[in-house]
Order: C-alpha cells, then sequence, then structure tokens
C-alpha cells in the first residue's frame, strides 16, 4: 500500500507542478512514460542501487542526451535505438548512475516523433530532467515521512568501543563485510541489493538460524527476576551502597510506577569522579587506590545528575541470540527487561548470557561424532 500511495503522489505532483511550471500549452508531454519505470523503483523499492538519486538524475539524463546525439546522427531509426540503449547502458555503468528506466529514456529521444526531434537537446531539460528532479523530490519527501530511509546512505563502520584496532567481536568469525565485498567482486553481475543491505540481511539469518538450533530460549529463562533498582533522586551515596552490597555493577532507574528511566552503573561513577577531580562537576567523589570509590564528603547529589538515559532494553519473549550484537559489538553489560509497559521485570547480564550459551551448547548431542564411531565400529 505504501508502494503504491507513493507512486501516486509522485506521479501526480510531478505532472502538476510540471503543468504549472510550464503551462498546458507545451507541445512535449508533461510526462514521459519512462518516468513509471522509476515510480516503480522510487517507492517500491528505494534502498536498491538502481533507484538512488544518482541513479535517476544522472541516468536519466545522460541516457537522454546519448538518444538525442544518436536520433540526430543516425537516419536509420532501428540503428539508431540499438546504438542508443547501448551507449547508455556503458555511460550509466561508468559514470555509476545505472538506473534500468534511463534505457526507455535513450529510446524515448530516438522514437518520440517529430515533436521530441524538433526540441533536440532541449529534450534532456525538459521533459526529462524536469520530470527526474521532481519525482525525486517526492521520493525524498514521501519516503522519510513514511518510515523509510531514503536515499540509502551507507551506514557507519562498527566501531570497537574499546577504541582498539580489532574488529567488533561478531565480526571475529564467520563471513565479515570485506568477504561479501570480494564474492560480489567475483560474481561479476549487477546485483540489485546494495553490499550493507546484504550483509544486514545475512547476518540476521544467521541470528534466526541460531534462535532455532537454540532451543528458543527467550530472556525470561535466564534474566534476574528480583532486581535492585532505584530513582533518580536516590542519593549517590545510597545507590553506591547498593551497588556495594549487592556485589552487582548496574542499578536499573526506574520512576514511582516501575517504569525504566535511565540506568546507573560503575562506570557512571568512575566517570563523574574523574570529572569531580577536574573541577568540571562537584559531586565531591575521588578514586582511590584500587579502584574502589569513597566520599570526599557528604553530597546531596542524586543518580539522576550521573545516570544514563537512553537506555537499550529487551521484552521477556526476546530471544537470548539478539542479545549477543549489543552485548558483544556495542559493549552492553547489563540489559534490563522490561513488560509491555516499560516497566522493568528483570535484568540479563552477561554472565547470564555466557553460561545460557555454554549450557545450550553442553546439553547439544553430538550426533555426528556418534554416528562416525558406529562406522568405524561397523
Amino acid at each position: 500500500m505504501r508502494a503504491c500511495l507513493g507512486a501516486l503522489v509522485g506521479i501526480l505532483l510531478t505532472g502538476v507542478i510540471s503543468k504549472l511550471a510550464l503551462g498546458p500549452d507545451v507541445s512535449l508531454p508533461l510526462l514521459i512514460a519512462p518516468m513509471g519505470a522509476s515510480a516503480v523503483l522510487l517507492f517500491a523499492a528505494p534502498t536498491s542501487p538502481l533507484a538512488q538519486p544518482w541513479s535517476i538524475v544522472g541516468g536519466n539524463i545522460m541516457s537522454a542526451f546519448i538518444g538525442v546525439t544518436f536520433a540526430l546522427f543516425v537516419p536509420d531509426p532501428i540503428i539508431a535505438s540499438a546504438l542508443a540503449v547501448s551507449a547508455a547502458i556503458g555511460l550509466m555503468l561508468a559514470l555509476g548512475c545505472l538506473h534500468p528506466p534511463s534505457g526507455a529514456v535513450a529510446l524515448t529521444a530516438v522514437l518520440g516523433g517529430p515533436v521530441v526531434h524538433a526540441e533536440g537537446y532541449a529534450f534532456v531539460l525538459w521533459p526529462v530532467g524536469l520530470n527526474s528532479l521532481l519525482l525525486l523530490a517526492a521520493a525524498l519527501l514521501f519516503n522519510n515521512l513514511t518510515g523509510r530511509r531514503y536515499p540509502h546512505l551507507l551506514p557507519a563502520p562498527q566501531v570497537n568501543v574499546h577504541g582498539t584496532a580489532d574488529p567488533v567481536p561478531t565480526e571475529r568469525i564467520g563471513f565479515v563485510p570485506s568477504d561479501l565485498q570480494d564474492v560480489l567482486a567475483q560474481y561479476d553481475e549487477i546485483v540489485n541489493v546494495s553490499p550493507d543491505e546484504l550483509d544486514t540481511l545475512l547476518h540476521q539469518a544467521q541470528i534466526r538460524a541460531y534462535e532455532r538450533r537454540s532451543g528458543e530460549i527467550t530472556c525470561s529463562h535466564i534474566m534476574s527476576r528480583d532486581v535492585a533498582t532505584v530513582r533518580p533522586a536516590t542519593p549517590l551515596r545510597e545507590a553506591w551502597k547498593l551497588l556495594i552490597s549487592h556485589r552487582i555493577k548496574a542499578l536499573p532507574v526506574t520512576a514511582e510506577d516501575g517504569e525504566l528511566v535511565g540506568i546507573v552503573t560503575q562506570t557512571d561513577f568512575m566517570r563523574a569522579s574523574l570529572l569531580a577531580e577536574d573541577g568540571r562537576l562537584h559531586l565531591g567523589w575521588r578514586v582511590r587506590v584500587g579502584n574502589k570509590l569513597r566520599l570526599a564528603r557528604q553530597s546531596k547529589h542524586a543518580v539522576a545528575d550521573i545516570m544514563t538515559c537512553r537506555v537499550q532494553s529487551a521484552l521477556p519473549e526476546t530471544m537470548i541470540a539478539k542479545l549477543v550484537p549489543p552485548m558483544a559489538d556495542m559493549g552492553l553489560h547489563h540489559m534490563p527487561v522490561v513488560d509491555a509497559n516499560n516497566r522493568v521485570v528483570g535484568i540479563v547480564t552477561q554472565s547470564d548470557l555466557i553460561a545460557a550459551l555454554f549450557r545450550r551448547a553442553s546439553e547439544q548431542p553430538d550426533k555426528p561424532q556418534a554416528a562416525s564411531e558406529d562406522t568405524r565400529a561397523a
């Protein structure tokens, strides 16, 4: 429905704005047929490399220029058509703006009839250039307003949170993006999906496969349910005593109704202490030898002053396999578990996750090995 509505809006706006800009009495059509094919890509497959802004604008304009050129200098329309489409594909590949409807643009420039031929190279600007820009503008607005990211930009590479040169943990085994690039280069064909999208799809498929093998283990199976929490107004001294007494490293911060509003960790205390030593935050904290904290004076500051507000959380029914990327790559050590109303019902730590994965692996029967032993015995 979104693709259908997008095409409706895109073509309608392109036609209406073109009519308002040029008036109803122009000899050329307000819309050319290849724009319909462009609309399919822009609104039904906006993540495709063939649907990106440079593809539609560059591909259509270059192909129109090629088509007009062959229409002017090659008298036979069939030969001119073949040469125009062939040259347009070659030029688009060379410039990195391959756009399938642009082949039809080149053909339209050759076979468009006397009206198109009379325009000459003006056909490149109008209607081709104007139609392409208007349809692109409509796609930019519509896709982003309806929750689709467009244009499809390459995501920033994952950075090791520890600031070292090592790849993130989930990229140290299995295939990595460079492997995917090498295979695509060896494939030597145009693939209508961006490498980063393909990488994401393959990793999601791996997670699904692991979920299937892991026996449907969810956060509710491994989480701690008796969770020590604090309020935003809890004094820092009291929060620190909770961390020490429970021998834990993080406390979810909840509102009066139990809704998760943040998390305070030992790292937050350490950071606050270092800032205090620099004179930038007067909490009265300092670091003692052995990484133990103590108060230099009575502090009235509360948890809200140092807590992390943006907290990644999970639901009780979340598969534990989905916790591996954030805990391994993003450096998260604790994952609060919340219900449908964002109220804290548990917490999963890295230790919980490792224990669950280890236990599941140890419970897997070694069927291939058993089969091989039976074969040797036979």
